[in-house]
């Protein structure tokens, strides 16, 4: 699917992502000739975003629940971000953006700004599980895109917050390899919790897409 498949975007936006994706080209050059799947030390240099199809079906799922409030625990450099800002700004509602690296903020915070999406995004930088504990709420579709470790912390908190209907969409729960235990924990917690309907889908690196039925329509 395009650009454009994805619904009709400003140009700004999509120039956005394309640097971001051309950035991410060359990175995945680079760690293949380190050999990075052996070597985490340098992980916090590279993107490692959630891919093209991962942040389209994002996009589609948001525009078409509208939410008011989109929360995006683990924002890194801002690629999912820009697509979950510029969902959010189609719908009128606002994204939450949480992110613990003050210079990965910092680069999502320029690329944000020369998208145009400034206006719909509230940064809060940190430890996703305090900053949690800090934002009322409520949301309506929520992105978990961290540490994997940190994934069933973080879901506690915030389900309390979930509006009736929200949608909660974990990335990497197929690759890579090296997480797939803690991506499995991760979904049978879930997947106990009351008023959960969730599906695995093999999209991207894997998305784990869960329903809170409570009080839903």
């Amino acid at each position: 699917m395009t650009l454009a498949g994805a619904g009709r975007m400003d140009r700004r936006v999509e120039t956005v992502i394309a640097e971001y994706e051309e950035r991410e080209k060359a990175e995945n050059i680079l760690k293949r000739e380190i050999g990075f799947d052996d070597d985490h030390s340098r992980r916090d240099e590279f993107l490692l975003s959630v891919g093209r199809s991962s942040a389209q079906l994002l996009s589609i799922l948001a525009k078409s629940l509208k939410p008011k409030t989109i929360l995006e625990v683990g924002g890194s450099y801002g690629y999912s971000t820009v697509w979950l800002a510029e969902a959010a700004q189609a719908v009128g509602g606002k994204l939450v953006t949480l992110e613990i690296h003050p210079r990965k903020q910092q680069y999502a915070r320029e690329a944000i700004a020369k998208a145009g999406l400034s206006n719909s995004v509230d940064f809060w930088l940190g430890d996703a599980r305090e900053l949690l504990g800090q934002i009322p709420g409520p949301f309506d579709f929520v992105l978990l895109d961290l540490w994997k470790e940190l994934y069933i912390p973080c879901f506690e908190l915030f389900y309390p917050k979930l509006n009736p209907g929200a949608l909660v969409v974990a990335d990497n729960m197929i690759y890579p390899e090296l997480t797939r235990a803690q991506a499995a924990a991760y979904r049978a917690h879930v997947r106990a919790k009351p008023h959960i309907d969730s599906v695995l889908l093999a999209v991207g690196g894997g998305l784990e897409v869960s329903r809170y039925t409570r009080g839903a329509m």
